[in-house]
């Protein structure tokens, strides 16, 4: 009896220590942007130390240690999302006004071409293995494929659905979390074809995904303010927990096991992976309200968010959504880190 308790005092101190831990991420610093325009999905090339903010019509290019502007990527209508390939040097925007893709040198930020996709692309990611660019498409409901060495369309995925959060999971394929279908999608990016779908009880409006590809374990959020952590094998439920209210993003930090869920409200949830199956939500981080979207800095183990002042008002018809205006001056990026 003595023994056990000595293991279970060693456990809910090892549980406490990761607890405070956790506690010290906190907000270091803000890069400055400004502006009044909106802004969706946050980018960090972690060798090369640069950030991809989307802005409206731009997307501005800060040095990720220092916050300095290193330039500006123009006439990307309605950006979205950034995709960077490293190996080609070779950058990517989803131009959602215009349905097109920006491809870019990022060396110079130079415009290479553009790239005609489907309707209304959103999120953008690059799958290094096959060397190819996907890009969510809400207004067609699939994914485009993109030689990102080449810029040529390869094909287009039949997910059904319109994409979020998206992820290798350690079968290789990938992971797209479907944000009107309640699921998560996977496909074969080399043969485009959809192998699973995987049903999400509990999530309404999925579009946070974070994959732990060592353990086969994938953590996915959604709007009605609820997380899972899935066996990626059998898709089946290990765990699941409350986050804050709108969820737009996620990340994994494999070197501290920790899944981050960003959050509009001004929080990111922190959930643990004690082991493969055991995990613990930690207490939130606070950032800003607005700070929707995130991305993981691998190197630093920082946490990027753009966020601004935003005010609502009221529309004359109550039955109407309330006009939301950004305060000049206040756009900027969050920097989360964690203090020693």
């Amino acid at each position: 009896m003595k023994l056990k308790s000595a293991f279970h005092l060693l456990a809910m101190l090892m549980t406490l220590t990761i607890g405070l831990q956790a506690a010290t991420y906190k907000l270091e610093t803000r890069y400055p942007i400004g502006g009044n325009e909106g802004w969706d999905y946050i980018t960090v090339d972690s060798t090369a130390r640069r950030l991809y903010v989307s802005h409206g019509t731009r997307v501005n290019v800060l040095d990720a240690d220092t916050g300095k502007s290193v330039g500006v990527i123009e006439d990307t209508p309605g950006v979205h999302g950034i995709a960077v390939a490293s190996s080609s040097k070779h950058g990517f925007t989803t131009n959602g006004k215009e349905n097109k893709v920006s491809m870019f040198n990022t060396a110079d930020l130079s415009l290479i071409r553009k790239i005609e996709v489907g309707k209304g692309p959103d999120g953008i990611y690059y799958e290094a293995r096959t060397d190819r660019i996907f890009t969510n498409n809400h207004g067609s409901h699939d994914i485009t494929a993109i030689d990102a060495t080449n810029g040529e369309v390869v094909g287009t995925v039949a997910v059904g659905g319109d994409g979020e959060g998206i992820g290798i999971g350690k079968d290789g394929l990938v992971y797209v979390a479907l944000e009107d279908k309640d699921e998560l999608c996977a496909f074969d990016p080399k043969t485009l074809e959809v192998k699973r779908h995987i049903p999400l009880e509990g999530i309404t409006a999925p579009t946070g995904l974070a994959i732990d590809e060592k353990n086969d374990r994938f953590f996915v959020a959604g709007h009605n303010k609820m997380a899972l952590v899935l066996d990626g094998a059998t898709g089946k439920k290990i765990a699941s927990f409350p986050t804050g209210a709108g969820t737009d993003a996620a990340g994994w930090n494999e070197k501290d096991g920790l899944a981050f869920i960003s959050n509009g409200e001004g929080t990111i949830s922190v959930i643990y992976e004690k082991s493969a199956n055991e995990f613990v939500a930690l207490d939130p981080i606070h950032t800003q309200q607005s700070a929707k979207t995130m991305a993981f800095d691998t190197k630093t183990g920082r946490i990027f968010l753009p966020a601004a002042t935003v005010v609502l008002t009221p529309a004359p018809d109550p039955t109407q959504k309330p006009k939301r205006s950004i305060t000049e001056g206040t756009f900027a990026v969050l920097v989360v880190g964690k203090s020693e």
